[in-house]
């Protein structure tokens, strides 16, 4: 049995000290196999080590694995130069939208894998690990592929930091958000109430923007889109309106956002890319603000329809 006194000196292989030392007992006149055995190493990283050992324990630093030329195929510093600067102007900019500015103003024939790398290098994601948390399994979603099969419908509370001092505190907006789930193109309205008759409105609204009616309408289980988690007995004004236009509501299970999720994700977006800017003086400046930024939304590119926008996604389905 080999015990091992807690006093001895342990050594690890890879160390600096431990390769001095090895380098050292074998140069005592120790024989090769003896060292190997004793430190557990290879005969060849012996060899290596006491031919680059001078009596300097920097002579027996790891150098280097970084090329010390850049590849042929790498971003040229011009290219950096076109991206950093069209970062700068756009802080906000997505990596889509990226791309697809530097195709069509600077000629970049990069792929979009190639153009994400280098981002995460010079330090544009700033990823942030959280523990503890798991993910859910992923199940496999039939996206439609026709307009107006499925539309999704949400409403969200404008933050107030976007209101102006002259607005009362206890005054309250609110964003009605339609997306067509085939072309992702989306409508915005703004109400100061979310009720069940500023949803018929909002759908009446949709119905004009798009010009088409939907086959289904997708919502969560608030009192705005439904009476079936309240007791009032009577008929919704959204549901009559569907009956009479011959339209299916479908409403999600209770607390289960994610099933929203294309509208929820959305909305994320307007926190990032409208809200965080906003400052509006009243309604209609609200409403007129919400026009620019809806006509902005929909003309980004978006990798999930393949770098179309959803503008372009539309066309193309409706030309196909």
């Amino acid at each position: 049995m080999l015990i091992i006194s807690r006093n001895a000196t342990s050594y690890l292989p890879h160390e600096l000290k431990t390769r001095i030392h090895e380098v050292e007992t074998y140069r005592n006149g120790n024989s090769i196999e003896y060292v190997c055995r004793k430190y557990h190493i290879s005969r060849t990283s012996l060899w290596r080590w006491n031919k680059k050992y001078n009596g300097t324990p920097e002579s027996l630093m790891d150098a280097s694995h970084c090329p010390k030329t850049k590849h042929p195929n790498a971003h040229t510093d011009e290219e950096i130069k076109w991206i950093k600067d069209l970062i700068r102007r756009n802080s906000h900019i997505t990596l889509c939208e990226l791309w697809i500015k530097l195709k069509k103003n600077k000629d970049y024939s990069r792929h979009i894998v190639s153009l994400y790398r280098l981002l995460k290098k010079i330090g544009f994601y700033n990823q942030v690990l959280i523990s503890g948390t798991s993910k859910r399994a992923v199940k496999h979603y039939n996206t439609p592929k026709q307009l107006g099969k499925k539309w999704q419908i949400d409403v969200k509370y404008v933050p107030n930091q976007c209101k102006a001092r002259n607005l009362s505190e206890d005054l309250r907006f609110y964003q009605y958000t339609c997306i067509d789930e085939a072309s992702r193109e989306r409508y915005l309205f703004w109400y100061t109430e979310h009720t069940p008759i500023n949803t018929v409105d909002f759908i009446k609204r949709c119905i004009q923007y798009f010009h088409y009616k939907p086959k289904e309408i997708q919502t969560d289980n608030g009192t705005e889109f439904t009476y079936n988690q309240s007791k009032i007995k009577v008929i919704h004004p959204m549901d009559q309106f569907c009956i009479a236009n011959n339209i299916y509501h479908h409403k999600i299970r209770p607390r289960t956002p994610r099933h929203n999720g294309k509208v929820e994700r959305s909305h994320r977006n307007d926190n990032e890319r409208f809200y965080s800017f906003l400052s509006f003086y009243s309604l209609e400046d609200l409403r007129y603000q919400g026009k620019q930024y809806l006509k902005r939304s929909n003309n980004i590119p978006m990798q999930v329809l393949n770098f179309l926008s959803p503008i372009e996604m539309r066309n193309k389905l409706l030309n196909s």
